[in-house]
């Protein structure tokens, strides 16, 4: 676990570090949770972090700004840029002077998506090679949209758990809920608010990078049907390549469930195919 300073901010995460990295894959989580949902709890075979450094990435798994130890300084981030500002320098800060390999790659699930899709269209500086969304979508089926309407920060309605953990026996049984926050910072409500309607569309017309988007075979929350996915998919009309991916046996929560070794081996892929496709494109 890391806590670096940005600006007076203590920015906080877990770093996992490969010798002669391949390149550093930065990841960022969902609501209400933190970087430890990239490092599932007693499961080191199901963890992104132990993964990624043992076949060559070095991997940065950020607590968001307003969550982990920068709490208390939620206030002072309602400005996205701002929030992209501390995520990259918080990355930087960890890093320091190690090596990057071929660049960053990005990894988001759930609300986590909104500051990647900020960060892929705001590089400040940095080489991008592609990026991986999860746990998100246009459209929340009618049922999680109803309920999802009724929780608030003090306030988790009965049958949310359910709807986010559910199939419960697609997870380790001491994990359900073990990946968690005290509370989220003030700006997901709004984040919420405004995603699928305007920021994911909106963003995701910006990014010219290769794309990666994973649908969870027993998904609850975000429409996957194949008219949805067709619709994310022709979002991305500036990528050069969005690849479609359907993780199956795995529920909303892809990294803490039994196939997250599965799912984190394709996205690693995935990242090693972005580094050949700008290494082929400097070359030509």
């Amino acid at each position: 676990r890391r806590v670096v300073p940005v600006d007076g901010i203590p920015m906080s995460g877990l770093f996992a570090e490969a010798a002669d990295p391949k390149a550093v894959i930065i990841a960022l989580h969902g609501g209400a949770s933190s970087a430890a949902y990239f490092d599932c709890p007693g499961h080191p075979e199901l963890s992104l972090l132990a993964l990624g450094a043992a076949t060559g990435f070095t991997v940065i798994a950020l607590d968001r700004p307003g969550y982990g130890t920068s709490a208390p300084y939620a206030d002072t981030m309602w400005e996205p840029a701002r929030r992209v500002e501390l995520a990259y320098a918080a990355a930087d800060a960890m890093l320091g002077s190690r090596p990057r390999g071929a660049g960053l790659f990005l990894l988001a699930h759930s609300n986590g998506c909104e500051l990647t899709l900020r960060m892929a269209t705001d590089t400040r500086g940095h080489k991008l090679l592609g990026v991986e969304l999860a746990g998100t979508g246009l459209r929340k089926y009618p049922a999680a949209a109803e309920l999802l309407s009724q929780a608030t920060a003090s306030y988790r309605p009965p049958g949310l758990r359910e709807l986010i953990w559910a199939p419960e026996e697609l997870y380790p049984p001491d994990v359900v809920n073990a990946v968690g926050s005290t509370g989220g910072p003030p700006q997901e409500g709004e984040i919420s608010t405004h995603w699928s309607a305007r920021d994911f569309p909106a963003l995701a017309a910006e990014v010219r990078v290769p794309v990666r988007f994973t649908a969870a075979e027993h998904e609850r929350v975000w429409d996957s049907t194949p008219e949805a996915l067709a619709d994310i998919t022709a979002l991305f009309s500036a990528s050069p390549r969005v690849e479609l991916h359907h993780q199956a046996g795995a529920g909303h929560n892809l990294s803490l469930g039994l196939t997250a070794a599965q799912y984190h081996r394709g996205v690693l892929s995935f990242a090693e195919q972005c580094i050949d496709a700008d290494a082929n494109e400097e070359a030509g």
